[in-house]
């Protein structure tokens, strides 16, 4: 079938860079190209920018700061206020599109990248039967892209309502409810506060393994900023020097379910485990608000089986387990992931046997996820102008 890149309202098929993914990555590493000459087109499966961000829970906000979570070229308002709110990075996303005039085209998703025939660029399978080649790939699909639930024993006998937490939008539903949160990473430690904020009748928090949990701010100092110093430090080192911190900003939530964990903060970042930032989980546990359990194990007649042994029935469970970079498909194929799905390289470096296809935002980085986008948007465009040279096209206006 012929390169369609001209239906669907695609630019002519004169190779260009091909971005996969209209999120801050995506949208930040179009920019770092088009700001070099280099033609980018972002490539969006939904129908406008940002969607994973538009669909989170209504009481996100960023846990990083507003001037270290701003896109090259464009910074976020101050009006924002220092942890910017869901709404207010979808309207950023928005207007950085906008502001940069990015080639974005929407409802086009992407199937298969594989090289072409005559192995100089990358042939893209897209929505409709569409075949676009472009001299270089980036993608950018997100870290968050794929729900992840456990397959949990006899979870079908279990008639109450169940959703992973990527359906919660908030507590309104449950207000007056018996809720069970499966999983104690950000997304579920906070989920637990607005239930119980919002009016549930009894929370749960279902946790396998004690996380880290942080101050987001300890005496006007962001937790992010000592992520930034610390990201090129050695292992050991940040988890002694973590240790002294967590004792004096955290309190001691043993008697409460929430042992301290015996693996240090920066291991556990190394594992891929991100320290909990606390936006209310303290004090909710230590008041008895949010009630901490064991794992979960499985289901049975219409009960939760937890790890200690215990059954419970709540009206409702919120699995916060995670996502899957959901690649496999995509990439798969090429030699460029590693056992679990992910990306072998990122940012600026390519493997030999896959020149030039680029991957960002699939790191869970302690110094920010926006931030390293933006570093990792400028190694990708150096990278793509430095190796692809004058097979790229170039603008010209």
């Amino acid at each position: 079938m012929p390169d369609s890149t001209a239906s669907a309202g695609l630019p002519p098929a004169d190779r260009p860079v091909y971005v996969i993914g209209g999120g801050p990555g995506g949208l930040a590493t179009a920019y770092a190209l088009r700001a070099r000459g280099v033609r980018a087109v972002v490539l969006e499966r939904s129908d406008r920018v940002g969607a994973s961000w538009r669909r989170h829970y209504d009481r996100l906000r960023l846990h990083t700061t507003r001037r270290l979570s701003s896109l090259p070229g464009l910074p976020m308002p101050r009006r924002f206020g220092r942890w910017p709110a869901r709404d207010d990075v979808v309207r950023y996303l928005e207007k950085y599109a906008e502001h940069h005039r990015l080639e974005v085209v929407t409802g086009v998703e992407v199937s298969r990248v594989e090289r072409t025939p005559d192995g100089t660029g990358w042939l893209l399978h897209a929505t409709g039967g569409r075949r676009l080649t472009g001299t270089a790939v980036v993608v950018a699909t997100g870290y968050n892209h794929t729900p992840y639930v456990p397959q949990w024993p006899g979870r079908d006998t279990y008639t109450g309502e169940f959703l992973h937490a990527s359906a919660y939008r908030n507590p309104v539903p449950y207000a007056g409810r018996d809720v069970l949160v499966v999983g104690v990473g950000n997304t579920g430690a906070e989920i637990a506060v607005d239930l119980v904020e919002g009016g549930a009748s009894r929370v749960r928090l279902s946790v396998r393994t004690a996380p880290h949990i942080v101050r987001r701010a300890t005496a006007g100092w962001p937790a992010q900023y000592t992520g930034v110093l610390v990201r090129r430090l050695p292992v050991g080192l940040v988890d002694r020097l973590a240790r002294p911190v967590a004792r004096l900003s955290v309190p001691d939530l043993s008697p409460h379910g929430l042992p301290r964990p015996d693996t240090g903060l920066y291991s556990r970042v190394a594992e891929g485990a991100i320290p909990v930032q606390d936006a209310g989980l303290i004090d909710a546990v230590r008041r008895g608000r949010v009630e901490v359990v064991a794992a979960v194990d499985g289901f049975e007649a219409g009960k939760v089986l937890l790890a200690d042994g215990t059954r419970t029935a709540p009206d409702a469970v919120i699995a916060a387990t995670g996502y899957r970079r959901g690649l496999e498909d995509l990439v798969g194929h090429l030699g460029v992931l590693d056992a679990a799905g992910r990306p072998l390289l990122h940012g600026g470096r390519t493997r030999p046997d896959a020149p030039g296809l680029y991957f960002t935002g699939f790191t869970n980085p302690i110094s920010g996820m926006l931030r390293e986008l933006s570093i990792d948007a400028r190694r990708i465009a150096r990278a793509v102008t430095k190796n692809a040279g004058d097979r790229v096209p170039r603008l010209t206006g």
